[in-house]
């Protein structure tokens, strides 16, 4: 510990320093001192006879140099720096000091740890760039009016599995992030459980917000077909359908900086999410699933804002629609005579009518549900649908021989006024010149 025989002079008590010695010579006045040191008058009367009667250790606060009171003990400082090289090693401050208290239960605050941590000399995670100028676009008033979505394919797993890409969704009046899933590549079904997963638990948006994806846009880049420029409608993907379908409107962000929300979503995932699919050992894309469920609501108490407009503008699923029935895939078909509809595993047979009627020619919607089930929906009415039996063939006669048992052979395959040739077969003659069968088909031969 340091005494006052010791003195640390910092850049403020030279300057005053200074500009006392001048006063005290009597090259400057009292009021000049005061001028420019940036203090009152009085106060620099008080510094002068401070200065006069102790010297330089009179400008210097009397605590310099001590060590303070409430100073952080040495041994748990030794062990924070252990347990951010070991255990939590990677992580940054903020979501180190979170973690501490959370598993370790070690309250201790994040600016205390950043500056323990500073001294120890290990550098920051993450560097903060210096902001660019930008103009920002406002927040939505209200809750639900517009959802942000997009998917980011990133080593979430770090090496221990598969490369996995995280679809989810944030909305931009709260950044309140409304679902989200892990899957092998960004695809429909990824949007489809997102989007499930928010009508769900909130409702449905008035707007949704994502890149110029094809999942959601076929080919803008095409001219239209004869068939769109007769129906004055483009085709949709499978996504496209459930927005036209939902009355949901999709925009389409000409670059990543336009949907920024949840582009900085993605960077705090990439930091804290995959701290925490770290610290869960997860290896495979369900457990990276299940790490992500619990990780939500946390994440959402710790980063979401309350809305200028408290009323949320979540709008309910359409009466009779439900969530599975809605986030699917539609594949129109058209029904056989024998009441089944194509599908590459097999021909599916559907079950018997609410009302007796055939299904034949019928026009219906075969509906692949995110659980694999298959539904066909028809008139307002879904039905269920089964594996279609084999079909049976045409029906022919067989040759049975009863030697093995000692009884006679038997010749299904024999009429009464056929003959058998040498090898046992019927005898098959072709039929006359004048038989019917030569005979073309005319009215007139009735």
């Amino acid at each position: 510990m340091e005494t006052r025989d010791t003195i640390r002079v910092d850049a403020r008590a030279q300057r005053r320093l200074y500009v006392l010695q001048h006063l005290d010579a009597g090259r400057i006045t009292t009021d000049e001192a005061a001028r420019i040191l940036g203090l009152s008058v009085r106060q620099v009367r008080r510094l002068l006879a401070t200065f006069r009667s102790e010297g330089l250790a009179g400008l210097v606060h009397g605590n310099a140099g001590r060590t303070p009171g409430h100073r952080t003990p040495d041994d748990l400082r030794e062990r924070l720096v252990e347990l951010a090289r070991t255990t939590y090693a990677g992580v940054n401050r903020a979501h180190l000091a979170e973690l501490l208290a959370e598993r370790e239960g070690l309250e201790i605050a994040e600016r205390t740890l950043r500056r323990i941590l500073d001294e120890a000399g290990l550098a920051p995670v993450r560097r903060r760039r210096p902001p660019r100028h930008r103009s920002r676009r406002d927040r939505m008033a209200r809750e639900g009016l517009l959802l942000q979505v997009d998917g980011s394919r990133h080593d979430w797993l770090e090496s221990r599995g598969p490369v996995l890409t995280l679809v989810g969704g944030i909305d931009d009046a709260t950044s309140r992030v409304t679902g989200g899933t892990f899957r092998m590549a960004e695809d429909a079904a990824g949007y489809f459980t997102m989007l499930a997963q928010t009508a769900r638990r909130y409702g449905l948006a008035g707007a949704m917000y994502s890149d110029r994806h094809r999942i959601f846009l076929v080919e803008s880049d095409r001219p239209p077909t004869l068939a769109e420029q007769l129906s004055g409608k483009r085709s949709l993907t499978q996504v496209g359908r459930v927005l036209d379908e939902l009355d949901i409107r999709w925009i389409g962000a000409r670059s990543p900086q336009a949907k920024g929300r949840i582009e900085r979503l993605w960077g705090t995932f990439q930091d804290r999410l995959v701290t925490e699919l770290r610290l869960a050992g997860a290896e495979t894309l369900e457990q990276a699933n299940d790490v992500l469920a619990g990780y939500l609501p946390r994440h959402n108490r710790r980063f979401s804002v309350p809305a200028d407009d408290p009323d949320p503008a979540w709008r309910p699923m359409p009466e009779g629609v439900t969530p599975e029935a809605a986030f699917c895939f539609h594949y129109p078909r058209r029904v056989a005579n024998d009441a089944t509809i194509s599908w590459p595993g097999g021909p599916l047979a559907l079950p018997r009518r609410s009302d007796g009627r055939s299904w034949a020619g019928r026009s219906v919607i075969l509906q692949e549900r995110l659980d694999g089930s298959l539904w066909v929906s028809h008139e307002q009415a879904v039905y269920t649908v089964r594996p279609a039996p084999p079909d049976p063939g045409q029906l022919r006669a067989r040759h049975l021989s009863g030697q093995a048992d000692g009884r006679p052979d038997l010749d299904l395959g024999l009429l009464d006024d056929q003959e058998p040739d040498a090898a046992g077969r019927p005898d098959r003659r072709p039929p006359s010149a004048g038989h019917p069968w030569r005979r073309s088909y005319s009215p007139r031969n009735r």
